[in-house]
């Protein structure tokens, strides 16, 4: 990788990468399967699926019988008990409010592209005190298209006005990986969030792997000029 790369923003993924949504994403899937007579699931088990939506979440929940409209009446139960308990207790990652603290102290804006709905992470970025701080919030229906496309990129980089190629993007899936390399961002794929067993994030073309918040002051320190 060069040294001396010109850093102009940090775009992160929300779910998995800048928040651990775990607890109260599941919580409220297990409410919802009970509700409609379903058996609960372990966290273990869903977490993995988290990046891939709710509807996944479910699909990885219920009997592969189980028809499209009792899905969908799950999902909607879901989102609507999801919206009333937010941030009962989602928590950035441990290290993560270091790196943001870090960024804004030396004047690099951060902002978030993720695929889950406005409706849901406007109020989680207020909840946590996150949304006067960060320079975008594009969710997945922001714009016409969501990750893997790059329009979601494009767009973060014209709201934060900075150009793509001085970005830094960071995500958990495949999916955000393969978005910020088709703007030809720096991606790393953060190896502590919700990846499931099967993936082999090493493939995805990212340009380091992290396992740890952390490290992405370490990466900035040493191939950038951000914080001299």
């Amino acid at each position: 990788m060069p040294e001396n790369f010109i850093l102009a923003a940090v775009f992160f993924d929300l779910d998995g990468t800048l928040l651990n949504t775990a607890p109260d994403l599941i919580t409220a899937l297990n409410k919802s399967l009970s509700h409609f007579g379903f058996t609960s699931v372990a966290h273990d088990e869903i977490t993995p699926f988290i990046s891939y939506g709710a509807l996944a979440m479910i699909e990885q929940s219920v009997p592969k019988d189980t028809d499209d409209t009792t899905k969908n009446q799950i999902l909607e139960w879901l989102i609507e008990y999801y919206e009333n308990h937010i941030a009962d207790f989602t928590r950035p990652y441990e290290g993560m409010l270091t790196v943001l603290e870090t960024l804004e102290q030396h004047n690099i804006p951060w902002g978030i592209v993720t695929n889950k709905r406005e409706r849901l992470a406007i109020p989680l970025m207020k909840a946590l005190n996150l949304s006067e701080r960060t320079a975008c919030l594009i969710c997945g229906d922001t714009t016409a298209h969501s990750k893997p496309h790059p329009q979601p990129m494009l767009e973060a980089c014209l709201q934060t006005g900075v150009p793509a190629k001085q970005s830094l993007y960071i995500g958990d899936a495949q999916h955000d990986i393969t978005a910020g390399n088709h703007v030809n961002m720096k991606t790393f794929a953060a190896t502590y969030g919700f990846l499931k067993t099967d993936d082999t994030p090493e493939s995805w073309g990212a340009d380091i792997l992290i396992e740890h918040p952390l490290q992405i002051l370490d990466w900035i320190k040493t191939y950038t000029h951000a914080f001299k």
